[in-house]
């Protein structure tokens, strides 16, 4: 495996790649990889000629300065794991490698067509446009055939999903399914943060939600969101942030169990001083 810092290297690199017939598949990351970024890898090495993983931790999605700061960053480690799924380039730019200072000071503007007007968007100003921002810095700069997301952030792959539609990009996106651990708690960068009682209460979770799939039929939509509510915030340290039932697609907030065939469930929780996302489908 190589490692490139070097935006135009990776840029020259990929247009020989692409001139040679090779197909690109590109897995972004924010770094502190786990088992969920090695699935993501392994379906990216399958379906590609080349791998490429990236690992940036974007300073302009994060509206909150303390989370920026103290998001868990170890490339050494991130390579080493790399190298067990054969990745065949890593590329790990640094800030002012990616963005002028105007950019870094200024909010990346896009039209989310209302897809920013739900769940993470309200409770972090600017984190899509941050996000935005840099993926499409990437699919300029890389010109993947096929780029993969993980489910885990739902909201997120609908938001990419548009900007490829909107900005004109050749490439495939690729959702793939949330990784969990065997006790049930989706994989997650952050869970480094927590300790390991934390992580074992945090497996509530994903324990209520599933829960919650047997009772649509007993209880309304507003009634369940009420009931996954109340049964989290009863488990201390865990305090719900939001708790939504949206269509799949369009993510607005539903209201009956019939509106739609394509229903998921999105969750934001704060496991002490960790914010931890998960989502379970519905239909």
């Amino acid at each position: 495996m190589k490692i490139i810092s070097s935006p135009s290297e990776i840029n020259h690199l990929c247009n020989n790649l692409k001139l040679e017939g090779k197909t690109i598949g590109l897995v972004p990351t924010m770094g502190a990889l786990h088992d969920g970024h090695l699935s993501l890898i392994k379906r990216a090495k399958k379906e590609n000629e080349i791998c490429i993983v990236s690992v940036f931790v974007n300073p302009t999605q994060f509206n909150n300065a303390k989370d920026l700061e103290t998001y868990p960053r170890d490339l050494n480690k991130d390579a080493t794991l790399l190298e067990t799924v054969s990745c065949d380039y890593l590329f790990a730019p640094k800030a002012d490698e990616i963005y002028s200072e105007e950019e870094k000071n200024t909010t990346f503007k896009f039209d989310f067509q209302g897809l920013d007007k739900v769940m993470e968007g309200p409770r972090r100003p600017g984190h899509f446009n941050g996000v935005v921002q840099i993926v499409s810095k990437l699919f300029t700069l890389i010109q993947p055939h096929k780029a993969y997301f993980g489910e885990k952030d739902f909201q997120q792959v609908a938001i990419i999903r548009l900007m490829t539609q909107t900005m004109k990009f050749d490439i495939e996106i690729c959702p793939c399914p949330i990784l969990r651990a065997e006790n049930g708690l989706a994989l997650s960068s952050r869970n480094e943060l927590l300790t390991e009682n934390e992580k074992q209460i945090a497996t509530n979770i994903f324990h209520v939600l599933n829960e919650s799939k047997t009772k649509t039929d007993k209880l309304s939509v507003k009634e369940l969101i009420n009931w996954v509510e109340n049964e989290l915030n009863a488990i201390q340290p865990l305090q719900v942030e939001y708790y939504e039932i949206v269509d799949g697609t369009t993510l607005q907030p539903i209201s009956s169990w019939n509106e739609t065939n394509d229903i998921v469930g999105c969750i934001t929780v704060y496991c002490g001083n960790v914010r931890l996302i998960d989502n379970i489908r519905y239909k």
